[in-house]
């Protein structure tokens, strides 16, 4: 009887276990926490360089008009892509390579992270990382989760598929309802700073519509901040990231 107690309460703990050694990771989510111990996931790089990178692209509507700007400014981003949006729109990705810009996976596409997918979660990203490779003409370095939510199974995902995890020093908050230039640039300025990994969005995919705009229009007054303080801009191939940190 004992024995059998035994066995059913290991059965009953064993989803508990699971479910936490795929979570606990995630907790680098908390800026306080990756700062402090993982300054590479944190995007500390060179202190006179900030990172400038952009999620959930490409987009067709929106993405043409940062890399005009991007040129126009004189500026080169880090682009973190969905796979299955790099397929459909291969000319896109390709003009992004030629025009300097780093191409970096950001998923497949964006699903919610909470439930372990060991298997799914490494066809996803190999594909994802494959897609943007044949189509960019480049190995990709870097991977940042959908919602920067790092679990256990996308952690080895990412390495298994040779990628660097990277989340951001600082985010604009630019997906977000009623967001605008000067709250975006304000959600920034508290923890921009030399060596940080700016995060910002090129698409409204997965955020609030038509706030790919604000993010534009905040893009010129963000790079006159960064170069009055003396920082360089440019994208994570520059930025002095240690990759195995």
């Amino acid at each position: 009887m004992v024995s059998s107690r035994r066995v059913a309460a290991a059965a009953a703990a064993a989803p508990v276990a699971v479910a936490a050694w795929h979570i606990l990771p995630a907790a680098s989510w908390l800026p306080a926490v990756r700062a402090l111990l993982l300054p590479t996931l944190d995007g500390r790089g060179s202190p006179d360089h900030v990172a400038l990178t952009f999620d959930d692209g490409p987009d067709a509507r929106s993405t043409p008009y940062f890399l005009r700007e991007l040129d126009r400014l004189g500026v080169r981003a880090t682009f973190f892509l969905q796979g299955a949006a790099v397929l459909r729109h291969r000319g896109l990705v390709r003009s992004m390579a030629a025009e300097g810009h780093e191409l970096a996976v950001h998923c497949w596409e964006h699903k919610p992270p909470w439930l372990p997918r060991p298997v799914a979660d490494r066809e996803d990203l190999a594909r994802a990382a494959a897609a943007v490779h044949s189509t960019g003409g480049a190995r990709p370095r870097w991977y940042r989760p959908p919602y920067g939510v790092l679990t256990a199974t996308r952690w080895r995902a990412a390495r298994r598929a040779g990628l660097c995890p990277v989340l951001w020093t600082a985010w604009g908050r630019d997906w977000e309802p009623g967001a605008d230039t000067g709250g975006v640039l304000a959600q920034l300025g508290g923890r921009l700073g030399g060596g940080a990994t700016v995060l910002l969005h090129d698409s409204d995919r997965n955020s609030a519509p038509g706030s790919w705009r604000v993010t534009l229009s905040a893009l010129p007054h963000l790079l006159a901040r960064c170069r009055d303080a003396g920082w360089r801009v440019g994208p994570l191939a520059e930025h002095g990231l240690a990759e195995g940190g």
